[in-house]
């Protein structure tokens, strides 16, 4: 990240962040949750599967694509995957990634305000804020549950500025996928993109949460 860049960054006031990969290390708990899900209703689909595929998508949107044409098995597809991911973060399987609470300290320290957009659906988010003690956070929550599409659609991030009456030019997303980094580098955002095993078009790649906690601290220099 250039002088420049970190500098723009870090005088934003408004942040919004992605949950599962960026902020919560929950890939694991999900890919498990997917595995057994298609292993019991559509085995066939299972030979195929690669989570990383699908980072940053609902998993209705998932399912769909994991049975196409047919609606019904892929609706239980999806209810079943929820239902055993959130046994798995009740049970405490999905926890912060380092750096994720010094960055939403640092971020209220800062007077930031800070929201959480996320594709995973409302239950299950609910269940890992709670688990990790982390919903205290943010100033709002928008889940897949509250908007018709999914990342990558721009509209999901186009929403979420709309409903919190975001000003785009003083605002920066926080993601890890390239789904998601699409979604907000779509709708006009400045983006970050974290724990990034390849860089997405058009994202800031930063090497993990820690380094944006180190702009602040440069900035204060």
């Amino acid at each position: 990240m250039t002088p420049w860049q970190a500098g723009v960054v870090a005088g934003r006031r408004t942040w919004l962040c992605d949950l599962d990969g960026t902020l919560v290390d929950s890939c694991p708990a999900h890919e498990t949750a997917f595995r057994q899900a298609i292993a019991e209703i559509a085995p066939v689909a299972l030979a195929s599967f690669r989570y990383a595929d699908h980072a940053g998508a609902s998993t209705a949107e998932v399912a769909s694509r994991l049975v196409p044409g047919d609606a019904a098995a892929a609706g239980r597809l999806a209810r079943r995957k929820q239902g055993l991911y959130r046994e798995h973060a009740e049970a405490g399987m999905v926890a912060p990634l380092p750096g994720a609470r010094r960055l939403l300290d640092r971020l209220a320290q800062e007077g930031r305000t800070v929201y959480l957009v996320t594709s995973g659906s409302r239950g299950s988010v609910e269940r890992v804020l709670s688990a990790g003690s982390l919903g205290g956070y943010f100033r709002d929550v928008l889940t897949s549950d509250d908007v018709p599409v999914s990342k990558p659609d721009p509209e999901f991030y186009a929403y979420a500025c709309r409903r919190w009456a975001v000003d785009v030019a003083d605002a920066v997303a926080v993601e890890d996928s390239a789904h998601g980094v699409a979604s907000a580098v779509g709708a006009g955002l400045v983006t970050l993109q974290v724990h990034a095993a390849e860089p997405a078009a058009g994202a800031i790649v930063v090497r993990d949460l820690d380094e944006i906690v180190s702009l602040f601290q440069q900035e204060q220099r």
